[in-house]
This record gives structure tokens, C-alpha cells and sequence, in this order.
């Protein structure tokens, strides 16, 4: 199939403009019709533009198709009635071609998840997977109110990690561009007549005025050397394994952000591993998929370690165990589960008690941050006033003797 970009026109007389894959033109103007649009016209579009679009499909629209999905087919309504009135009632254009194709497809004889897969970039593997499920076990509702729970709280996680990167990032922006105007303005202007007093320089004022020299002096390289360091280890992630490895691991052990990034990445995979074994989903299959959504070389080995283990017979807690990834209270929870025969329950315990973990641990951090911050901006501007002014009190204090 063709990727085509076109300029249509709604039932409102409005012009509306997006990218949609189709056979031929005819093909165009019938999945366009099929949306209420009238095509206006057509050109075939590049291969490499169609990646710049592949984003545009936040997670709020994955939990309304989930959510809207859900209530319909648990109402009885037939899946293509259901995906037609919600390609109707979106506003995201881009949305509105994927539900187009779904339902071409799904007329065409595929199934949902099958239909689905044809998105990898919209859809994940876990995403599929369940939806899949639900079809073969016929609580397809259930599997969607499911995963819309699972999307809200991962909409809700990335809210809490994107708060708590921010405002330090903020703040610190607000902390240098103190620092750098004390150094490059401030100091120097006091320099000269703390020089002139004739009296010996105390050290921390030394220390003082040959900061501010450097800054002065090497600022281009001060500015860029954040920047060449981000990038280089970037770089080094993306094009080594080693540099993968080792970069992973740094962001894990990195405090006081490091055991939060960690506690997410398994809050994650325990909630998606919770869904996927609920779903009749077998613990290897589970464990492979969760290996490929951590995000995170060293997690991931370690679950393929995990993997490896209980395909030679040993245990799924004793497996979990070997990592050292998991706490006590965690690996006890499994234990029950893997010993009464209630692993769904166990890992519903497990999923639970890592999301309100997270919670606690991001909580705590944001209450920390301000002050921290706080401290670190007081320390600063106390070093700057007791080197500068120092020196000036001493020599009054002479004077007045």
C-alpha cells in the first residue's frame, strides 16, 4: 500500500488535511468517503516524512479508545458500530485514519488485534497481546476496562516523574543564572577595591575570585561541556552495547532519582505482567514481552536470566530472587501466590504495592526538593557575601581601633 497526503473536505464545509495509506486513489477516495470526508486532492507522500507523523497518538487517545470501546462492546454493541462511531466522535486526525484502517481491515476479515498489529507504533506488543486474548476468551470488555486502568495510571506515573524532573531542572536553571551573575558582575566589581585594601586576602575569598575568573574566562567551554557530556553519552548508548549497559546502570544507581527510576520501571512491568498472566497469558511469554517494555538493558537482562531459569526448572520467586532487583516484601507476595495456586492475585498484590511505593517515593522527593535547593542557593549566596564583605568589616574594624 501507498502512503498518500490529501486535502478533503468535512460535511461542515471545512478543509481538512492529513495522510492516509491506501492502494490506489480510488482506494483514497473511498476510505476518505467512508469518514465523511470528500476528497479534494491527492499526492503520493515520501516514505521519510511518514515517520515524523508515527507519534502523533498520545496515551489520552489510547484510553478513550480503550474506555469508549469498553462501554459499547460491554453493552453489546458490535465491535465495527462501535470502532464507527468512535472514528465520528475523535478530533485527532491522525487517530481518525488509524480507526479508518481498522475498520477496513476488520471488514476485510481480520481480527481486532490483528487489524491492530498493523500500528506497532501505536499499539504495543502487551496492548496487542491482551487484546487478543480478550477476543480468544470472550471478556473482551473486561480486558479493555483493564487496560484503560492501566493507561490512566501510567498517564498518571509520567506526570508524577515529568513533576519531579522539572522542577529541579527549573530551579537549578534559576540557582546557575544567580551564580553566574555574582561571578561574572558582581565579584568582579569588588575584585579591585578588596585587592587595594592592602591586607592579606582570606582563602575562601581567593577561592571566591578564582571561580569567578574561570567562569569568565572559560565559559564557552563551561556552557558546552553539559551539553558534549549528554550527547557523547547518548552516542555511546545507542551504538555500544557496553555504553548501553553501562548507562543503564549509572541511571539506576543515580541518587536520589536512580532507585525511583527503578521502582517505575518494575512498577511498570509488574502491572503489565499482572494484566498479561490474567489474561491466560503463560509466565514465559509473560517475562519475554516484559523484557522488550522496561526500557532498560540491565533490568531486561535480568529478566531474560529470569526467563532462562524457570525454562530449567527452577521456581518463579527463587527465579525473581536471583536477580536482587525485587524487595523482600515483593518476593513474599510471589511466594504465597506460586505455593497456594493464586499467582493472579499475588501479582494484582504486587502491582498494587508498587504503584503506591512509587507514589510514596516520588512524594518524598518532590518535599525534599525545595528545600535542597533552597540550601544549596543560601550556601552560595553566604560564600559570596562573607568573601566579599569580609574582608571590607575587617579593615573597618581596624579603621576604628
Amino acid at each position: 500500500m501507498s502512503t498518500f497526503e490529501y486535502k478533503a473536505m468535512d460535511s461542515a464545509g471545512n478543509a481538512v488535511v492529513g495522510r492516509m495509506e491506501a492502494s490506489n486513489d480510488d482506494d483514497l477516495e473511498l476510505r476518505l468517503s467512508r469518514m465523511g470526508l470528500d476528497l479534494i486532492h491527492y499526492r503520493s507522500a515520501g516514505k521519510r516524512r511518514l515517520g515524523w507523523r508515527r507519534n502523533q497518538i498520545g496515551r489520552t487517545e489510547l484510553i478513550t479508545f480503550c474506555f469508549h470501546l469498553e462501554q459499547l462492546t460491554r453493552a453489546g454493541v458490535p465491535i465495527l458500530e462501535a470502532l464507527r462511531d468512535l472514528r465520528d466522535s475523535v478530533n485527532n486526525q491522525r487517530f481518525r485514519e488509524v480507526i479508518s484502517s481498522l475498520l477496513e481491515d476488520i471488514e476485510g476479515g481480520k481480527t481486532l488485534s490483528q487489524a491492530l498489529a498493523r500500528y506497532p507504533s501505536f499499539f504495543s506488543p502487551v496492548f496487542i497481546s491482551l487484546i487478543a486474548a480478550g477476543e480468544e476468551s470472550g471478556r473482551l470488555p473486561d480486558i479493555l476496562k483493564r487496560l484503560s486502568e492501566s493507561l490512566k495510571w501510567q498517564d498518571e506515573l509520567t506526570a508524577h516523574t515529568r513533576k519531579i524532573i522539572l522542577y529541579p531542572a527549573f530551579v537549578g536553571v534559576v540557582i546557575t543564572g544567580v551564580i553566574v551573575f555574582l561571578m561574572v558582575y558582581l565579584v568582579p566589581q569588588l575584585v579591585g577595591f578588596i585587592e587595594n585594601m592592602g591586607k592579606e586576602i582570606p582563602l575562601h575569598t581567593r577561592a571566591l575570585i578564582f571561580v569567578s575568573e574561570v567562569v569568565i574566562n572559560y565559559w564557552p567551554a563551561l556552557l558546552a561541556t553539559p551539553f558534549v557530556l549528554f550527547f557523547a553519552l547518548r552516542y555511546w548508548a545507542r551504538h555500544t552495547q557496553s555504553g548501553r549497559v553501562r548507562v543503564d546502570r549509572m541511571k539506576l544507581r543515580l541518587p536520589p532519582i536512580g532507585p525511583i527510576y527503578q521502582k517505575i520501571i518494575l512498577a511498570r512491568f509488574t502491572s503489565n505482567f499482572a494484566l498479561l498472566y490474567q489474561a491466560g497469558i503463560s509466565v514465559l511469554e509473560c517475562i519475554r514481552m516484559g523484557e522488550k517494555l522496561v526500557g532498560n538493558s540491565v533490568i531486561a537482562q535480568a529478566l531474560q536470566r529470569v526467563r532462562t531459569q524457570i525454562g530449567e526448572g527452577v521456581g518463579l520467586t527463587s527465579s525473581f530472587e536471583n536477580t536482587g532487583l525485587f524487595p523482600p516484601l515483593v518476593l513474599r507476595m510471589l511466594r504465597v501466590g506460586e505455593g497456594s495456586g493464586a499467582l493472579d492475585t499475588s501479582l494484582e498484590n504486587v502491582s498494587y504495592f508498587y504503584n503506591r511505593d512509587v507514589s510514596e517515593s516520588i512524594e518524598r522527593v518532590q518535599a525534599l526538593i525545595e528545600p535542597a535547593m533552597t540550601l544549596i542557593l543560601g550556601t552560595m549566596l553566604g560564600w559570596v557575601m562573607l568573601s566579599v564583605l569580609g574582608p571590607i568589616y575587617d579593615l573597618l574594624g581596624d579603621v576604628t581601633r
